[in-house]
C-alpha cells in the first residue's frame, strides 16, 4: 500500500511539481500526527490500567500514596512517573515497552502469586532505569535546588542537604514511594550504609533523631 502511494506521488510530482509537492507534504503531516497520536494515547492512564496487571496490583497501591491523594490535588500519574517528557527518550522508552507488551499476550502475570514472585525483578529494573537517569522523572516535579529545606522536618531537612553533598538522586532513599516494597528488600542494608558513613564524617546522630541524650564527653553515643 505504501509503495503504491508512493508511486502516485512521484506521478503527481513529474507532472505537477507544485501538487505532488503539497501532497507530499500533506501526507507527512498525516503520518507524522498519526506516530505522534499514538505516542500520546498509549501515555495515558486510562491506557496503563487497561491491563489487568497494572489494574489490579500496582495501581491499588498507587492509590493509596501520596502521589495520588494529596492536599493540594496535585497528582502524579503513572506516565509522569514512567515515560520521559523529551520526545528521543520517550521514543526510547515505548520501544522497550514493546517486551512488557510480549508478556502481556503471553498471560505471563495471571495471579496475584505470579506477580509477587516477579515484583522483586520489576522493581529492580525499575529501580535501575531511574538511577541511570538520576531520577529525571522524579525531578520534572521534586528538584533539590528549589525545595525551602528550612520549612522541612529536621531529618528530611538534614538528609537532603546531604544528598547533595553526596550528589544522591531521588531513587537513592525513595524506593517504594508509590509501591509495595518487594518481600525480600532489606531496608536495613541501606540504613546501615547511611549509618556507617554518618560515623566517618562524624555527623551527629542528633540531627535526625533529635530526641536523643548526648552522652558525657568520652563515652560515644
Amino acid at each position: 500500500m505504501v509503495v503504491g502511494v508512493v508511486r502516485i506521488l512521484r506521478t503527481f510530482v513529474k507532472r505537477s511539481p507544485l501538487i505532488g509537492g503539497a501532497g507530499a507534504l500533506v501526507l507527512g503531516m498525516l503520518m507524522w500526527g498519526g506516530f505522534n497520536w499514538s505516542l500520546e494515547i498509549t501515555n495515558t492512564e486510562d491506557f496503563c490500567v487497561s491491563c489487568h496487571a497494572m489494574r489490579d496490583y500496582v495501581f491499588k497501591e498507587y492509590k493509596q500514596t501520596i502521589h495520588y491523594n494529596n492536599r493540594t490535588g496535585v497528582r502524579a500519574s503513572c506516565p509522569d512517573c514512567h515515560v520521559p517528557r523529551e520526545w528521543i527518550h520517550k521514543v526510547i522508552r515505548k520501544v522497550q515497552a514493546s517486551n512488557e507488551l510480549y508478556h502481556w499476550a503471553l498471560g505471563s502475570i495471571d495471579s496475584p502469586q505470579a506477580f509477587e514472585a516477579k515484583r522483586g525483578a520489576l522493581a529492580a529494573q525499575v529501580w535501575r532505569g531511574t538511577e541511570a537517569t538520576r531520577s529525571r522523572e522524579c525531578r520534572n516535579c521534586h528538584d533539590i535546588e528549589f525545595m525551602a529545606k528550612a520549612k522541612q522536618a529536621k531529618p528530611a531537612q538534614v538528609m537532603h542537604e546531604l544528598a547533595e553533598r553526596w550528589n544522591y538522586t531521588c531513587i537513592d532513599c525513595h524506593k517504594g514511594i508509590a509501591h509495595s516494597l518487594p518481600r525480600d528488600f532489606d531496608a536495613s542494608k541501606i540504613m546501615d550504609t547511611l549509618h556507617d558513613r554518618f560515623e566517618s564524617e562524624k555527623i551527629e546522630c542528633r540531627r535526625c533523631h533529635v530526641d536523643m541524650v548526648k552522652p558525657p564527653p568520652g563515652q560515644g553515643w
